[in-house]
C-alpha cells in the first residue's frame, strides 16, 4: 500500500464515523502523513475509535499516518 492510499482509506473511514467531518491531510513524505478531522463533537469519540485500528495495522507496513480529531466548532480544543 502507498502513503497515498493510506491516506485515503483512512479519509474514508473517518467519513464513515463522521459524514459532516471536514479533513486536511499533510503528506510529510512517502512513509508519513498527518490527517487532522474535524468534527461535531458528539461525533469525535466515534472517528477515534474508527481510526485507531487501521492507523495500527498501517504501522506494520512502515506506513506512519497520524490522525488528530478536533472539535469542528472549537479547533483550539481537543477532547
Amino acid at each position: 500500500m502507498t502513503i497515498d492510499e493510506a491516506i485515503k482509506q483512512i479519509e474514508s473511514t473517518a467519513k464513515t464515523a463522521s459524514a459532516s467531518a471536514e479533513i486536511k491531510v499533510v503528506k510529510v513524505s512517502d512513509e508519513e502523513a498527518r490527517i487532522s478531522v474535524y468534527s461535531p463533537i458528539a461525533e469525535m469519540q466515534a472517528v477515534k475509535d474508527a481510526t485507531f485500528q487501521p492507523v495500527l495495522d498501517l504501522l506494520t507496513q512502515d506506513l506512519d499516518v497520524q490522525v488528530f480529531v478536533y472539535d469542528k466548532d472549537n479547533p483550539s480544543a481537543t477532547a
